[in-house]
This record gives structure tokens, C-alpha cells and sequence, in this order.
């Protein structure tokens, strides 16, 4: 997608943090919008801003819950009602959930796994096929997170399981959709000022939480940001950067660095260097490719 003036965009969590970020970047670069997002309060702030900006009529918003397949498949449906064929699907939504892993229940497990994996599955399978029906090609972007790329505290093992999961799913596919002209990009950011941390308003209501992480819950929603955090403004331009030139990783901290290098080097180390040739024959495959133009 080297032009994306025009185009239809759907983005989840789009109405604050990061999605906002990168919903204003495509508004700014000439697309149509649709910002989906489960809370009401950020959807009213965030098209009133859009108002003020002059640019209402490029932007639709869409209650929506991503775990809520049925309402996923009619908001592709009202997408293109309003706008017309989708061409750029970003996956977006998502929630930081953390606690003590001793404390951990399976009620935290369907949460954080349904929003930040359930929420990106069903963004692919509801629109994937909307965008190969048009046949002209298209971008999908999936948010995971440094947290996929690098060791963390076990508090994390549910925010960081999802989000390797759609960095895997984002480098799996990414090959099979080339010829169909389709990109695919992950989204792997660091600290951004984002209200990620306000579990309790982002939790859809049919999703339970254990005392452990009710308490870490509570705790979290009077996170402060540090001062050198990453605007979400800023996130957004290099998603558009990576859609124009069909990168895959876009990575916006160089910090985490040498974790993911020490990691990377730890797993390498563990593999045994006799070879089988057959083997290795059998597993040889063209790469995902770092970002060739489209």
C-alpha cells in the first residue's frame, strides 16, 4: 500500500492511546477511519477531537467488544456500508493485565487471553476475507508488544503470552498473504502513554477477575507516565510508515535490545549443531521479508 489516500481503515481500540495515535496518523495521510472501541467515553472524546480538526467526515465510530465475534462481523458490515471496501485492518485492542502469578485464575486467563489473542483472531477471521474479496490488496497491522520479544516477571505471563502468540500468528501469515498483494506488520511498542492500565473499565462485563489481580487491578489504575514515555501520535506515524513500505516489525524501543539479543543468543546456543540434511531441506522456506516496498 505505498498510497493510502482514499482507502478504508478499521481499527481496534481506536478511540485513545495507541489506536487514536494511529487512526489520527491515517486520517492525517488521506484515509477513511472506522474507530472501534469498547469504551463510550473514549469514543465521544475522541470525535469530538476530530470534530474540532475538521476532519468528521473522514471517521465513523463503532461501539464495539472484540471478543464479540458477532458484533466484529457486523461491524465489518457497517464498515463497509459507510465507507466502502476495507483495505487496512489494524489490531489494536488490548489490555495490560498483570498480578501475582500465585494468585492467578483461570477467570484471568479468559480475560487477558480473550482480549489481547481472542480480540486479534477475531479481527483476522471477520475481515481477512472482506479484503481478499475486493482483490486489491490491502495491510494488516497487529499490536503485541517488547514484552513478546523479551524475558518478564511471571506477573506478566498472561499480557505476555498473548502477545507472542499474535507476534508468531503475525510472521506465519505474513508469507501466505504476499502473493494476494496483502501485508502484514507487528506492532511491538515499549512505554507509551496509553490508559492500557485501566483494566476495570476496559474488561468487557461478561469477564471475571481474581482477588490477586483485582488488587494488582486497583493498584494500576493510578499508574503514573514518566516523562520520557512515547506519545501515541508518534506510535502512530511509524505504523504508517511500515504500512507505506510493508515492513514487518515496527519496534519503537531501542532499549529492550540487548534482552531480546541475550535471548535470541540463548536459544541458538541450546540447539544442537549436527545437522540433518533432509531435515533441514524439508524446513528451507523463503524467510518473512524485513520490508521490501510494495
Amino acid at each position: 500500500m505505498q498510497d493510502v489516500r482514499g482507502r478504508v481503515a478499521f481499527v481496534t481500540g481506536g478511540a485513545s492511546g495507541i489506536g487514536l495515535g494511529i487512526a489520527g496518523a491515517l486520517v492525517a495521510a488521506g484515509m477513511r477511519v472506522v474507530i472501534a472501541d469498547l469504551r463510550a467515553d473514549h469514543i465521544k472524546a475522541a470525535t469530538e477531537g476530530f470534530a474540532r480538526s475538521g476532519q468528521s467526515k473522514s471517521v465513523h465510530a463503532i461501539l464495539l467488544d472484540v471478543t464479540d465475534r458477532a458484533a466484529m462481523s457486523a461491524a465489518a458490515l457497517e464498515t463497509e456500508r459507510v465507507f466502502g471496501a476495507v483495505h487496512l485492518l489494524v489490531n489494536n485492542a488490548g489490555v495490560g493485565i498483570q498480578g501475582p502469578f500465585q494468585g492467578i485464575t483461570f477467570a484471568d486467563w479468559d480475560f487477558g487471553l480473550a482480549v489481547n489473542l481472542g480480540g486479534v483472531v477475531n479481527g483476522l477471521q471477520t475481515f481477512l476475507p472482506h479484503i481478499r474479496a475486493h482483490g486489491q490488496g490491502g495491510h494488516i497491522v497487529n499490536t503485541a508488544s517488547l514484552a513478546a520479544l523479551v524475558p518478564m516477571p511471571a506477573r506478566f505471563v498472561i499480557y505476555q503470552a498473548a502477545k507472542a502468540a499474535v507476534v508468531t500468528i503475525s510472521e506465519c501469515i505474513r508469507g501466505e498473504l504476499a502473493p494476494e498483494n496483502i501485508g502484514v506488520s507487528v506492532l511491538c511498542p515499549g512505554p507509551v502513554r496509553t490508559n492500557i492500565h485501566e483494566l476495570s473499565k476496559n474488561r468487557p462485563p461478561q469477564f471475571g477477575v481474581g482477588d490477586a489481580f483485582r488488587e494488582s487491578e486497583n493498584a494500576g489504575g493510578a499508574q503514573a507516565h514518566f516523562p520520557n514515555w512515547m506519545e501515541p501520535s508518534a506510535v502512530g506515524e511509524l505504523v504508517l510508515q511500515a504500512v507505506l513500505k510493508n515492513e514487518l516489525y515496527v519496534i519503537t524501543h531501542g532499549e529492550w535490545r540487548p534482552a531480546a539479543e541475550a535471548l535470541h543468543a540463548a536459544r541458538v546456543a541450546a540447539m544442537p549443531q549436527k545437522l540433518d540434511p533432509a531435515l533441514v531441506a524439508m524446513l528451507q522456506g523463503p524467510p518473512p521479508a524485513a520490508g521490501k516496498p510494495r
